[in-house]
């Protein structure tokens, strides 16, 4: 299994990463990516903000608009990524 973490972007409504990962996979037919985002707050550990997981099999090439789920797995409302794939 491997992680990758992006950079914290501090007091930004509209945060841009703008950071790419590679991952190798061996069997890309049972392949998950698993996204998490957290909110870094000083005042407090940091919080949940959503997460969502991809069946790597499914992802097509370019952008795409990828919903997060809360803790329970229910989907949160009008809350997306802009994310870009590629497969090599």
């Amino acid at each position: 299994m491997a992680k990758k973490k992006t950079s914290v972007i501090s007091n930004n409504w509209f945060p841009v990463w703008d950071e790419e990962f590679d991952f190798p996979l061996t069997v890309p037919e049972l392949a998950l990516l698993r996204i998490e985002v957290r909110e870094n707050d000083k005042s407090q550990k940091d919080d949940f903000g959503g997460q969502t997981c991809l069946p790597v099999s499914e992802l097509k090439s370019g952008f795409r608009s990828v919903p997060l789920h809360d803790e329970k797995g229910d989907k949160l409302k009008s809350v997306k990524l802009l994310m870009w794939f590629q497969f090599r």
